[in-house]
């Protein structure tokens, strides 16, 4: 007799029903078709829509706009000193004696007041001044345009050359399976040595280790373009190997000449020699007079007791003239004239500097380029070198002249040389897109 809450279990396990795992199979498969169904379409990239989408959606580009237009604003401040200023107020306050204000005004019920400068040279020099350094923000806004270009065409080429990279590595993968297959079987029939089936299995977790690397690259890349194109996170990108447009091959004669004409940097340099020079010229002219045309109105009331001190008294006052001060002797100007002397001075030594330094850097890429051409030609005949050597084997191998091993070995030399030909012709485009930006020339290239 069983007791209360006893169960008995048969000593054969119980076997599931054969549609249960077919249930389950089921809604494996449905899972997973709807996993694809909702996953996003890839977006299809061409090298110009990248760095198209990447100028309209950076941030970076977006802040230097934003630092344009506070440079902008910030100049108008001092501009605005040269245009009307209408100021109206009123105050309540205690006198005694003669009445007027802590600021040595009459006191009134309503004031109003006029102030402008019409000749003043040193604040004339700072507005224009400041109205240069606004215009070269605005060369800082080309220059985060230029290197977002870079960075952008940069990272679309190298994911190119890496996804390629793997496509390769995943057949040398396959090599380098068959290799060790047949070396183990040579050795277990005892014609390999052990060592033989080690250099097997070192080839084929090198290859896997280059694949986890290049893996891992992959995934930086996707980030960073989908960072920079303004793509969602989960976003998949397709890429097409391409190389730089025609444009970008260019005599280095041709290209100092333009690197001194529109390289950024130079051009920054010029623009602060022009607004020290604003500044200096203007501090020179501080010992001339100063023209400010000001006005004031005045409202005034019998409370404020001004019949007690004056004989005539009447509401309505008003005043409007010139004010000129002539600056017999001035330390405040001659310390500004030596300051001003002086950075205008570092700004020239820093604009000969940089002349210099941008015509070297335009030499020294375009040397460059022609190293890195003459090494992609290199790794283009190695490459056709080891296809060539794949062909002659397969002729071999089907003839029964070559081992299967020779076979996947020349195979194995084939993917090296693809990929340090893939190597080289990024490296390349890489110094190509630097040498374009130094030069100027690069916006023009994507247009």
């Amino acid at each position: 007799m069983k007791a209360k809450g006893e169960y008995k279990m048969s000593g054969r396990p119980r076997i599931a029903p054969r549609w249960a795992g077919g249930v389950a199979l089921a809604l494996l498969i449905g899972g997973a078709t709807r996993a694809q169904e909702n996953a996003p379409a890839p977006t299809a990239l061409t090298l110009k829509r990248a760095v198209e989408l990447a100028l309209q959606n950076s941030r970076d580009i977006q802040i230097a706009k934003i630092q344009a237009s506070v440079a902008q604003h910030a100049a108008l401040i001092t501009k605005a000193e040269f245009l009307p200023n209408l100021y109206a107020g009123s105050g309540l306050g205690y006198s005694n004696g003669i009445p007027e204000t802590p600021g040595g005004q009459a006191p009134s019920v309503f004031n109003m007041s006029y102030r402008e400068q019409v000749f003043n040279e040193p604040l004339r020099g700072q507005s224009r001044e400041l109205q240069e350094q606004a215009k070269s923000q605005r060369l800082v806004l080309d220059d985060v345009r230029n290197a977002v270009i870079v960075r952008t065409a940069a990272a679309y080429l190298e994911l190119a050359k890496v996804r390629h990279s793997l496509d390769l590595l995943q057949k040398e993968q396959q090599s380098a399976d068959k290799i060790l297959g047949v070396t183990q079987e040579r050795q277990a029939e005892g014609f390999e040595l052990p060592v033989e089936v080690t250099k097997a299995q070192l080839t084929r977790a090198r290859i896997t280790q280059r694949i986890l690397r290049l893996e891992g690259r992959q995934d930086e890349l996707e980030v960073l373009l989908r960072n920079q194109l303004g793509l969602a996170q989960d976003q998949p990108i397709e890429v097409t190997p391409e190389d730089l447009p025609g444009a970008a091959d260019q005599a280095g004669a041709d290209l100092i000449a333009a690197a001194l004409e529109n390289n950024s940097g130079l051009r920054l340099a010029e623009s602060d020699v022009r607004a020290k020079e604003f500044r200096l010229r203007g501090e020179k002219r501080g010992r001339w007079p100063i023209f400010e045309l000001g006005g004031v109105y005045s409202r005034l009331s019998h409370f404020q007791s001004y019949d007690e001190f004056f004989r005539k008294f009447q509401h309505n006052n008003y005043n409007l003239g010139m004010n000129m001060q002539i600056p017999l002797f001035s330390a405040h100007t001659r310390a500004a004239i030596n300051l001003a002397q002086i950075n205008f001075d570092a700004a020239k030594a820093t604009l000969a500097n940089k002349k210099n330094e941008v015509s070297a850097e335009v030499r020294q890429k375009t040397r460059r380029v022609r190293e890195l051409d003459a090494a992609k030609e290199v790794a283009r005949l190695e490459l056709q070198l080891a296809q060539q050597n794949v062909a002659v084997l397969q002729s071999q191998f089907d003839e029964g002249k070559a081992s299967l091993r020779d076979m996947e070995n020349a195979r194995l030399e084939e993917n090296d040389k693809w990929m340090a030909f893939l190597d080289a012709n990024f490296q390349r485009q890489q110094v190509q897109l630097e040498l374009l930006r130094a030069a100027g020339r690069l916006e023009n290239l994507f247009q």
